[in-house]
């Protein structure tokens, strides 16, 4: 598929996700969201990928939806155009069942530049980052599951700052409250520090990776002890039985670097 909104490269096994609006600062189109899902899939079927990381071109990361292209379509009641015809499909889902992913906010996170990376696996920004979800302000709710995920990064308190007055606050206040998890002293360290960490998930065995976020994403607001520790012991039965586990275990007794991505070819795991 040929991109026109983002562009994508790979360093290493990381794919490297670029939002390329850089004249609009990265603003969000549905044409952007169908090029992200289509990308993070292709990532997700190549073998070579181990791990994502999702980046702003220029000096924006996403300063939220096109207000001209999207938002007034809408107001116009205008359903002619492809983008409200082919609209992307259940971003959560796709986030949340993928190889790991990581964010590295370069400038400025808005409304649906902020709501998109809240699944993400980790946030990492650099001090010029700035972060609002100032749906408010345009008369909207959050959407994404940002209602929750803010709330699950930052508290109740916190949360209903952000969501009711729409302020926009810096990367270390970020910080400060848990909405983002690091925050790099320079810039121009952003991408290295991203790569670098999702280096360290990615080589990681790939099937405990998908299990593992599967199992923060249903239990991280379940409240029933017993279906928790289930939900574990199924995905523990089926790791078990994994190349990647037999990888792990043999590289163990041998004192030697497991190799998982041999393991994953010869053993035929996805």
């Amino acid at each position: 598929m040929h991109y026109e909104t983002i562009t994508v490269s790979n360093r290493d096994g990381v794919l490297i996700i670029t939002l390329d609006r850089e004249e609009r600062l990265n603003a969000w189109t549905y044409q952007m969201g169908r090029e992200l899902h289509h990308a993070i899939s292709s990532g997700n079927d190549e073998d070579e990928v181990i791990a994502m990381v999702m980046t702003g071109a220029g000096r924006g990361f996403c300063a939220g939806a096109d207000i001209i292209d999207l938002f007034q379509a809408q107001a116009d009641g205008d359903s002619s155009t492809s983008d409200n015809n082919e609209r992307p499909g259940n971003w959560v889902e796709l986030v949340r069942a993928s190889k790991p992913m990581i964010a590295a906010v370069n400038g400025a996170a808005v409304g649906v530049g902020l709501t998109q990376i809240l699944p993400f696996d980790y946030i990492i920004a650099a001090p010029e980052a700035k972060f609002s979800a100032r749906f408010i302000k345009m008369g909207l709710v959050p959407e994404l599951a940002s209602s929750f995920y803010i709330a699950a990064r930052t508290g109740f308190g916190q949360a209903n700052r952000l969501m009711l007055t729409g302020e926009t606050i810096s990367a270390e206040r970020a910080l400060t409250i848990g909405l983002v998890d690091e925050m790099v002293e320079d810039g121009a360290l952003l991408l290295t520090r991203a790569e670098a960490l999702a280096q360290a998930m990615g080589n990681n065995p790939q099937q405990a990776l998908r299990m593992v976020k599967a199992l923060i994403t249903q239990n991280v607001a379940a409240a029933d002890l017993t279906q928790i520790q289930s939900r574990e012991l199924d995905a523990l039965q089926v790791c078990y039985d994994s190349p990647e586990h037999k990888e792990a275990i043999d590289a163990f007794i041998q004192k030697r670097s497991p190799n998982f991505k041999r393991a994953r070819m010869e053993g035929g795991a996805e």
